[in-house]
């Protein structure tokens, strides 16, 4: 029906280390599979971390409001330059954040979404600090799979679809 509300969807998410290793990946409703796209998951989160380390490159690089420019493709320090909270395409919204621990998450969801910023902080210090630095058990810069961190965080996304 037109003008009726249109619910949220939570396509996936990524959680990264400050290196590019994918840590963690979860998948709520994702039409278009992965062989269909990257070749393997993988790949996909390597073209991921790619399409994150390359915004935030440009954004720093165009930044109209730094008297010092960094050179397109120069490391930029974490703390560092210019960087996105989120964009948007015709198909769907990625939402993201760059923790001070170097940690990046992101949240792909429908377009019509507002900000989730507050959404992703919840997801890195509820879920990610207190169930997965915090385990004992964990190695840090690990790819890791925890059922508590899991079962949280499917509720959380819960509530904001």
């Amino acid at each position: 029906e037109e003008g009726a509300p249109v619910a949220m969807v939570c396509y996936n998410l990524y959680i990264f280390n400050r290196n590019g290793v994918c840590l963690h990946y979860r998948e709520w409703s994702r039409p278009k599979q992965v062989k269909d796209g990257a070749g393997t998951l993988a790949d996909d989160a390597k073209m991921m971390f790619g399409l994150l380390f390359s915004l935030k490159n440009v954004c720093t690089a165009i930044d109209p409001t730094r008297e010092e420019k960094r050179p397109l493709g120069a490391p930029t320090p974490h703390g560092e330059g210019c960087s996105f909270r989120s964009f948007t395409t015709d198909c769907y919204k990625l939402h993201y954040l760059d923790s001070p621990s170097g940690i990046k998450i992101v949240l792909n969801t429908s377009r019509e979404v507002g900000n989730l910023d507050k959404a992703l902080w919840t997801i890195y210090s509820q879920f990610y600090c207190e169930h997965i630095v915090k385990n004992p058990l964990y190695t840090i810069g690990e790819p890791f799979e925890c059922e508590q961190f899991v079962q949280k965080l499917n509720a959380f996304v819960a509530t904001l679809s």
